[in-house]
């Protein structure tokens, strides 16, 4: 896609997958069976991948480096994101592409003493991920019931508070409250992929969900750790991995 004009390229590369989006919507809300196959042509698309690049390079870890050490500020700034998202789409293509282990960083989890694992992806596995969602994310969507809210498109814990403020206002007096303990680290991938499958019959996304999955971990002291189970939190592709075991 050419960007000479970023500002332009941008706009209909927006409007493009904005349009492919509502089709793909449409299409698995009217057939709730269908499975949908030659997606991996759009995850390669430069308009895809140009959307989730912006998405990418606008997000708050855009200066937080991956085990590369490149960030996404870093490709904005060498002026080379035309040859950054081209080399990503070849080596898509050619299916040379190889996701590379996530960088483990350990946060505080709240005012517990507790700590929480985050993996932070490269950059380019950032934007095929980013690119891989805008496809997926839709094609999901539409398998929701209207009162689950997590990790779905315009949809907060705030939205779910009012619901239950409005609810509870109208004679209901119960809410539960439940959590599956370490879901991300513990959710088995075979089990993840099954329910994938039920809906996505494109083999070459499949593999490159799987790729992701089992991308492996660098931890905090240099070594590196398969990724058996689970989905590393901080990855743009954990949300939609979470969907589709709650549909």
């Amino acid at each position: 896609m050419n960007i000479d004009d970023p500002s332009q390229a941008l706009f209909w590369a927006e409007r493009r997958v904005l349009g492919i989006q509502t089709k793909l919507h449409q299409w698995a809300a009217d057939d709730t069976g269908r499975r949908f196959n030659d997606l991996f042509t759009l995850v390669c698309d430069p308009a895809f991948l140009l959307v989730a690049w912006e998405r990418v390079r606008s997000n708050r870890g855009a200066r937080t480096a991956g085990v590369d050490g490149i960030s996404a500020h870093a490709v904005r700034l060498s002026g080379r994101e035309d040859l950054f998202l081209d080399r990503l789409r070849r080596d898509l293509k050619t299916q040379t592409f190889i996701p590379l282990p996530v960088r483990e960083v350990m946060i505080p989890k709240g005012g517990s003493g507790k700590l929480r694992r985050l993996g932070i992806p490269p950059v380019g596995d950032r934007v095929v991920q980013a690119a891989l969602k805008l496809v997926l994310e839709p094609i999901f969507e539409a398998d929701f019931l209207p009162c689950s809210y997590g990790f779905r498109p315009k949809r907060r814990a705030q939205d779910a508070i009012a619901e239950i403020h409005f609810f509870g206002s109208r004679s209901y007096e119960w809410v539960l409250e439940a959590d599956i303990q370490a879901c991300f680290d513990e959710i088995a991938h075979p089990a993840l992929m099954d329910r994938v499958r039920a809906r996505i019959g494109d083999k070459r996304v499949l593999a490159l969900v799987k790729a992701f999955l089992k991308a492996g971990i660098m931890h905090t002291d240099g070594t590196e750790g398969a990724s058996i189970t689970g989905t590393p939190q901080g990855g743009i592709i954990t949300p939609p991995t979470q969907w589709v075991t709650r549909t």
